[in-house]
């Protein structure tokens, strides 16, 4: 097949150096893998060190392919090359170019230099479609390393919490393994935090804690000397049908062991400066047209009388000078996981649409946004309590549903009654699906906190290649 050529170049408001250590960073691959490609990291190598292998299995349908790329030095320039050792193409020659513009910024260039399988049939119809895939896969790569830098670069210049000597945090990360705590472990590490991931069920590897949840076991030396703790972990209150037995999980995953946790931490010889935790907007209830803050009353029912427990467990590293933050999580968005990745395939189908009556209000944040407003948290001394982890623009379920539609050019007429919720989702659909809440991140707009998708559309567009 004809050899290709793809080049793609931005300039980046960080010098050469960051630049370069940023690729070069543990977590660098991850953030660049586009959400909506169903690839899975089996080995992402050594960073960018020459003979470093980059192992992945892509999948198509319900085939999969497993690439190899292997590292190399560029002969004339600064930066880095893979080679296709294993994997799709006929041929694949990545370049990764780095160059200094100025001693404040820099640009990035991707130059690719490919060729398709010799079986392939139909070269200039699979030919349009391995470069529209190219165009997208680094039109968000590109944004999402100016995006990282920023948030890194700015950070850089604040004044560092208390009890903190260098720029760089050693964190903990409760949860690692799921949507928000894969992608704040990958940010971090590019950042150059010291990241050590809470592990469950297996020997821990190289910047991992062993801990168990049932029972609650962790060694209260392995969490000595922790600038911060993010605990994310918790039982999914999607993952299956609402009854008694898994309203307690939900529940004791989230209370007790919370519970158990700061119990530990406050007695450590030197306890964290920050714990920020996982909680929900659910504390608000179903509350209609209401303009919710984090001063707002909590509200009813099962979600809010959790979070409620949720949030007080924390109470004793309050209580022991620590600074604690409750993040109220909206509706993540990400189609990697989470509700956005369960409507994809109906809406795709041109099945998708609102839900119940369409008029609640569905507060809802892009996944890089939550990542950035929980770095935002772990750096500012002025965020502490509830902070509401949302976007600024919410939308009805009906406006939701009519802009993914527009997205992904498919109608979004089909609403699901009210009633096929409750008899699909039980009494999870009361409080997931057809319940209203209005909330405003006052907390991190009062803080200065920047959103890079404030609006659904765009936030839409970004994480969906469109």
């Amino acid at each position: 097949m004809t050899p290709q050529t793809f080049v793609r170049r931005s300039r980046i408001d960080a010098p050469l150096g960051a630049l370069e250590a940023w690729h070069a960073r543990e977590g660098a691959f991850q953030r660049l893998t586009p959400p909506w490609e169903d690839v899975e990291i089996e080995d992402p190598g050594r960073g960018i060190a020459p003979g470093s292998r980059v192992v992945l299995r892509a999948r198509l349908g319900p085939a999969s392919r497993r690439w190899v790329a292997v590292h190399h030095e560029l002969a004339d320039g600064v930066g880095f090359r893979d080679v296709q050792e294993e994997g799709p193409f006929g041929s694949w020659e990545h370049e990764h170019r780095f160059e200094a513009d100025g001693p404040d910024a820099s640009w990035l260039e991707d130059r690719i230099r490919y060729a398709l399988p010799v079986e392939v049939l139909g070269e200039k119809v699979a030919g349009r479609f391995v470069r529209r895939s190219l165009e997208r896969m680094f039109a968000y790569r590109h944004r999402v390393t100016a995006m990282d830098l920023r948030r890194h670069m700015q950070a850089l210049d604040r004044e560092r919490p208390a009890g903190v000597q260098t720029a760089q945090l050693k964190v903990l990360v409760t949860g690692a393994s799921g949507l928000v705590g894969s992608a704040l472990t990958s940010f971090l590490s590019t950042g150059g935090h010291d990241v050590h991931r809470l592990v469950r069920g297996r020997a821990p590897g190289q910047g991992e804690i062993a801990w168990s949840t049932r029972p609650f076991e962790v060694r209260p030396e392995d969490l000595e000397g922790a600038d911060a703790i993010v605990h994310l972990a918790g039982e999914n209150i999607a993952a299956r049908r609402w009854n008694d037995e898994q309203k307690r999980r939900i529940r004791d995953s989230r209370v007790e062991v919370t519970a158990r946790l700061c119990e530990v931490l406050s007695k450590l010889e030197r306890p964290p400066s920050t714990f920020v935790c996982a909680s929900a907007i659910g504390y608000y209830g179903d509350r209609g047209a209401e303009l919710l803050d984090e001063t707002s009353a909590p509200g009813t029912g099962f979600l809010a009388d959790t979070c409620r427990a949720w949030e007080a467990a924390s109470a004793p590293l309050a209580e022991a000078g620590v600074r604690v933050v409750h993040a109220r999580f909206g509706i993540v968005l990400s189609p990697a996981g989470g509700a956005l990745k369960k409507m994809l395939l109906p809406f795709k189908l041109g099945g998708g649409g609102p839900v119940g009556s369409g008029d609640q209000a569905m507060s809802w944040i892009a996944l890089d946004d939550v990542v950035g407003a929980l770095h935002h948290a772990l750096l500012d001394e002025r965020v502490r309590g509830p902070v509401n982890v949302v976007a600024p623009n919410p939308v009805t379920s009906r406006e939701f549903a009519r802009t993914l539609g527009r997205v992904l050019a498919r109608p979004a007429v089909l609403p699901m009654p009210a009633f096929a919720a409750r008899l699909a989702f039980g009494e999870m659909a009361d409080e997931l699906l057809l319940s209203s809440a209005l909330v405003a991140p006052a907390v991190l707009k009062r803080t200065g906190f920047r959103f890079e998708f404030p609006g659904l559309e765009e936030a839409l567009r970004h994480m969906l290649g469109r």
